[in-house]
């Protein structure tokens, strides 16, 4: 037996520990009076609570509740709420400093003992001590409720442990009476005996008497009618009691100082003890003798505690805290193709086929040590069907185990010492002693063959094949080959404690505490990983990837270095093999167990990094891959255009259209954002590509009139250079029209430029040096400047604009590589199936280039643009412009393709259901509503469909025999361009709350209960398919949506209630008050209330009443109602006293299940509805959501979105 320390905190001296029942956290109370919260998987400290004045003793958690309680040398008990992480309240009553406190397993109690000589009894929902326990003389050192009987053990420092009956406490307290006036003062008068003398509904049921000093310790047995104490006399102490006697069993000795803790181990038959004497001893609990003892040089040990589910301890010190087991709970195993042999917890060899799952055991081990040491690994020959079993009992053993009954026994017996043993040929087995540094090669008659002398120190050897062995040391690992007894190979690893070969042993998997190597047999490295919680096992699965299993996750790894989370896993388990969707696995109490997986992520990235595209788009269409971390893996590894089909969001659509050069849904998508910096992006984008026809549009767009003068000029489109220039002389803009002039060499434009300017030499020279006399002359002349006055530089020929070898305007240039990759070939022959959300057709290049060369072509008389006429309209529509304005917003001309049907452009603009059933694709909206928020049942919404559907469209007839004309109907109207519009949706959020929602509160003031149910069902179908046109309008519909769940929740309780029949009294009261509790308007909410509080009078229910009158009060102020709560509360004050027991805890918050209509505490476990958001119990959640009947209940959705 060995202790394995598990977490180690060093702070001041800790007087208490105690473990959370579910989560890995450790509760430490300090003699320095602060409390401490870890998280003993993870070492870090997770909260502080600072509430005594001086050392804080007692500490422990709530079985089910976020409390916890304290208790120290301020005489206070304090309750607090680690999820708030505050102080709730101080139970005040004890004189003396407070030892030891406890929380009952069932009842609100809470337990406490002091320095007083008392033990006290609380009940913390009423904050209130309900029993004192007196009877001791001296200091109680401790006391604690029995796991299952009305039972309470104290131990004193009067020498004496008392076994206390509480029978009669819990009568008084779990079934409530009504009394009389005369009934209650006889009560009261009690309780003030009771303080003085002592409750006489705890009772002394035996006093044990044993212990020559004081008793520091006592705890009862979690099954056997045994207790077990300890004292300053440095014995344990173990004690049995019937019905009627107790008396001691034996005694314990060792300890040489007071032993101030023990306990009994809950699955062995141990005792642990602690003591001052600064050691934890380990004693049989059969025999009564120590079997080990662990000491520390400098600390004494103050306390010991047990989890209450898994197998760990903890024990607080002078420095600290540590937490430890006592045993490996790995069990021993091996797998032979389908059949998994293990050691189980009796320590029998079994066999296990994992196809059929049978089970069968072979043999037993039993006589290996004592029975709680087992074996420590299995190796198995299946030619010989003989095992090797070592355990770690006298310093290392093994034994060979023949498994066969058809075999001779030769075999059998057969034993030796070592550390490791493992089969390495069909009749030879290593054996490795690690103290000696050597490894016996043995023949399967235990003779030695062959002894090897290590190179350096081992700390352990593994299996790598025939005549080969790995030996880990504490820096590297090394391949060894026996034959030639010499390293052949080496990797670079740090305290490998297991290997896991392939199935085709190509590559293994090196694991450490907290890392994970994935080597080739030649020990080369291929990738690693590092986790920072423990990796308790690993194995292979086909295509050479590997699943490896954490304290609380199942993960995978690829050879790529990638991975991912596969399962989140209940409890620890030990994997053995994987195959498909199904995991085999061992769990701690060595049984097998089967886990069925999602493999569709690693499955994803696996065919990516094969470059399987076929396989990527099936699992696309066929499997739930949309995330955020699929979508950034997808970008990290390269592969925007993958990405680019999971993607909604605009902007980083728009970023994975450009890294995967898709300029035309980069168009289409800047189109929609309409953003500067997007144009200015994609321009540059665009022109990097050699797609100039994109970097025109961009150009227009942002108004960059130099930019298109210059693209125009070097694709030798001079058409539009001449256009060009008369948008620069509209614009009255001299430099452009100077460089556009430049650009089509125009110089009787220059020198018409230069004149207006009143640069009449550069006019002047312009005109002489190109040859034009006679212009030369007429600016002399509007100039008043004689020839003669003028001198002129020498120059040479005249500039001729270079022309083009080839116009490349009509066509874009040679692009950047743009083939499509095989996944994009793939994906256009199946578009329409795997779109997340309908698109706009794609026009064809004809269609594009139509539309392009419309840009600047369009009139506003349909003349054409090459007339001499500047007066007449063009594209641009220059006449209109004044000095300093700019182009028209080019969307009017190119952002929509002319003949677009408009429904397209509702598809495409909007990613709302309720947009996509007025555009008349039902599926499609479907889809949106079941992704969204996981609505799988469409039947109650088809009239609300069809609505829509026919709001959207209005027909004008037309002439005999023709179909009528059909006008599409916009809610934005003309207040945006055309290929922004969005369809009308009838019934706005203004107009449910005027109509629906006021005649549902109608419905529930006039208590027609049926009705109101089904106006609220009709708010949810309504909100579920409406559209908000702000976000403050999208939030408050969400919230109409909560509260008509509210509604529908409540009325259900009250329309169940109202079914009972009349001798179902505890169940009416439950639903009066779990109506009560639902979130509804104060006017509704106050006629519940009422309801609830009639109702608790009428069934002398008073202490309820008087809670909800408090409430009551509350939402009334003032009134009738007001004045009925405070009867209410009156009542109760006189008479707290329920006389039926509900199932309803008016200090805990708690919703309503909506299928059992019970309570779903806060921090118990549900699943809720992605519709309407109603939780059920985990039991209860299957099928369709009862209250929306439109949602799967546990799926999960995107969210609720009311917003384009």
């Amino acid at each position: 037996m060995e202790m394995l320390i598990k977490f180690e905190s060093k702070s001041s001296r800790a007087k208490g520990v105690a473990f959370h029942p579910t989560l890995p956290w450790v509760l430490t109370s300090l003699h320095n009076g602060r409390i401490q919260l870890w998280d003993y998987r993870m070492g870090t400290l997770i909260d502080r609570f600072d509430g005594h004045d001086g050392p804080v003793r007692g500490i422990a958690f709530h079985p089910t509740q976020p409390l916890f309680v304290s208790g120290g040398d301020d005489y206070k008990v304090n309750v607090w709420n680690y999820k708030a992480k505050k102080l709730l309240f101080s139970l005040c009553g004890h004189m003396d400093y407070v030892r030891v406190c406890a929380f009952h397993h069932e009842y609100p109690w809470i337990l406490s003992c002091s320095d007083d000589q008392t033990i006290r009894i609380w009940n913390w929902q009423s904050r209130n001590c309900i029993a004192i326990l007196t009877g001791h003389s001296h200091y109680v050192m401790c006391a604690a409720f029995h796991p299952s009987e009305d039972l309470i053990v104290s131990a004193s420092l009067d020498q004496t442990v008392r076994v206390w009956d509480i029978s009669g406490l819990r009568m008084k307290n779990a079934a409530p009476v009504s009394m009389t006036i005369e009934e209650q003062l006889a009560q009261a008068q009690n309780n003030i005996t009771n303080d003085l003398f002592g409750s006489t509904d705890a009772v002394v049921k035996f006093v044990l008497e044993g212990h020559d000093r004081g008793a520091n310790w006592c705890a009862f047995h979690p099954t056997l009618p045994l207790i077990l104490s300890s004292g300053d006399d440095r014995l344990i102490k173990l004690w049995r009691m019937t019905a009627s006697k107790a008396w001691e069993v034996d005694t314990c000795r060792g300890h040489f100082n007071n032993v101030l803790c023990c306990l009994f181990h809950p699955h062995q038959d141990l005792i642990v003890s602690a003591s001052e004497d600064k050691s934890i001893r380990i004693w049989d609990l059969n025999r009564r003798t120590a079997i080990q003892t662990f000491r520390r040089d400098n600390d004494r040990f103050w306390f010991v505690t047990v989890h209450p589910k898994l197998n760990l301890f903890a024990a607080a010190h002078d420095s600290g805290v540590m937490v430890f087991k006592l045993e490996r709970e790995r069990p021993a195993h091996a797998l032979n193709i389908n059949t998994l042999l293990y050691v189980s917890k009796d320590k029998s060899i079994v066999s296990h086929d994992l196809i059929r799952g049978q089970s069968n055991i072979l043999a037993s081990v039993k006589h290996q040590g004592s029975p709680w040491t087992h074996p420590r690994s299995l190796s198995y020959n299946p030619a010989e069907k003989v095992a090797l079993v070592t355990s770690p009992v006298d310093n290392g053993i093994y034994e060979l185990v023949n498994l066969s009954s058809r075999s001779s026994s030769s075999k059998d017996g057969i034993k030796g010492s070592g550390d490791t043993a493992l089969f390495v040929a069909r009749n030879r087995f290593a054996v490795f002693n690690r103290s000696k540094q050597l490894i016996d090669i043995r023949d399967l008659t235990n003779k030695v063959t062959k002894t090897i002398e290590l190179p350096e120190k081992v700390n352990d050897i593994f299996y790598a094949g025939m005549g080969h062995i790995l030996l880990s040391t504490s820096t590297q690992v090394h391949m060894f080959d026996l034959q030639q007894k010499k390293v052949t190979a080496s990797v670079n690893a740090n305290k490998v404690k297991y290997v896991v070969w392939s199935n085709d042993s190509s590559h293994a998997a090196l694991i450490g505490k907290h890392f994970v190597y994935i080597v080739k047999k030649s020990m080369e490295l291929i990738t690693s990983i590092h986790e920072t919680i423990r990796i308790k096992s690993a194995v292979w699965v086909e295509n050479n990837v590997l699943f490896y299993s954490t304290l609380d996750h199942l993960k995978y790894l690829l050879m790529s270095g990638d991975s991912g989370i596969v399962k989140t896993l209940e409890s620890t388990i030990y994997l053995v093999r994987a195959k498909g969707d199904l995991v085999f696995a061992l769990n701690r109490a060595a049984e097998p167990i089967t886990i069925k997986i999602d493999p569709t992520d690693y499955l994803f990235k696996l065919a990516l990094m094969k470059k399987d595209y076929e396989q990527v788009l099936h699992l696309i269409q066929n499997s739930d891959l949309v995330g955020q971390a699929i979508i950034a893996y997808l970008q990290k590894k390269g592969y925007p255009e993958i990405a680019l089909q999971f993607v909604e969001d605009l902007s980083t659509r728009f970023e994975l259209a450009l890294q995967c050069n898709n300029l035309e849904t980069a168009l289409e998508i800047a189109r929609t954002i309409d953003r500067p910096e997007i144009w200015s992006r994609l321009s540059s984008e665009s022109l990097h590509s050699g797609n100039h026809k994109i970097a025109e549009i961009t150009y227009q767009k942002l108004r960059y009139f130099e930019k298109l003068s210059f693209l125009y000029l070097i694709t030798g489109n001079t058409e539009k250079l001449n256009k060009m220039a008369m948008i620069a002389q509209k614009r009255n803009d001299a430099l452009s029209l100077f460089q556009n002039s430049l650009y089509m060499n125009d110089v009787e434009a220059r020198i018409d430029m230069f004149v207006d300017a009143n640069m009449y030499p550069l006019a002047y020279l312009t005109a002489k040096s190109n040859g034009l006399e006679e212009r030369a002359q007429e600016v002399l002349t509007v100039s008043g400047i004689n020839e003669d006055h003028i001198k002129l530089p020498s120059t040479g020929p005249s500039f001729t604009l270079p022309s083009p070898v080839r116009p490349t305007y009509a066509e874009n240039w040679p692009l950047k590589d743009t083939s499509d990759s095989s996944f994009e070939k793939l994906l256009r022959d199946r578009i329409e199936q795997m779109a997340l959300e309908p698109e706009e057709e794609t026009a064809s290049v004809n269609e594009f280039q139509e539309a392009e060369q419309d840009l600047l072509n369009v009139e506003e008389d349909g003349s054409d643009l090459s007339a001499e006429s500047p007066e007449e309209g063009d594209g641009w529509e220059v006449e209109d412009l004044a000095a300093e304005e700019v182009v028209p917003n080019a969307e009017d001309e190119v952002g929509v393709i002319d003949g677009a049907d408009e429904i397209h452009l509702w598809l495409k603009n909007s990613p709302l259901a309720a947009d996509h059933i007025a555009a008349g694709d039902f599926e499609s909206a479907m889809k949106l509503l079941g992704r969204q928020v996981g609505v799988v049942n469409f039947a109650p919404l088809k009239s609300r469909f069809l609505e829509i559907y026919a709001a959207s469209r209005a027909y004008v007839p037309a002439v005999d025999g023709l179909d009528p004309l059909t006008i599409y109907i916009r809610r934005n109207g003309e207040s945006a361009e055309r290929n922004q519009s969005l369809p009308f949706i009838s019934r706005n959020l203004e107009s449910i709350k005027n109509n629906e929602l006021n005649e549902a509160y109608r419905l529930v003031k006039a208590n027609k209960i049926s009705e109101a149910k089904e106006a609220c069902l009709n708010i949810i179908y309504l909100l579920i398919t409406s559209v908000a046109n702000t976000q403050e309008e999208a939030e408050e519909m969400s919230d109409l949506l909560d509260e008509a769940r509210e509604y529908i929740v409540g009325l259900s309780c009250e329309l169940e209630r109202r079914k009972l029949s009349e001798g179902d009294v505890t169940r009416a009261l439950e639903l009066s008050y779990y109506f009560a509790s639902t979130k509804l308007q104060p006017v509704h909410s106050i006629i519940a209330h009422r309801l609830a509080i009639n109702a608790s009078h009428k069934q002398k229910n008073f202490k309820s009443a008087s809670f909800l009158g408090q409430r009551l009060l509350d939402l009334a102020g003032s009134g009738p109602a007001a004045e009925a709560a405070s009867r209410a509360i009156t009542l109760g004050d006189r008479n707290p006293h329920d006389a039926f027991e509900i199932d309803y805890d008016p200090h805990v918050e708690f919703s309503i299940c909506a299928k059992t209509l019970t309570p779903v505490y806060s921090g118990q476990d549900y699943e809720s509805c992605p519709v309407c958001a109603a939780k059920y119990h985990k039991a209860s959640a299957s099928g369709v959501c009862l209250v929306c009947d439109l949602g799967a209940i546990g799926q999960r959705g995107t969210g609720r979105r009311f917003l384009v």
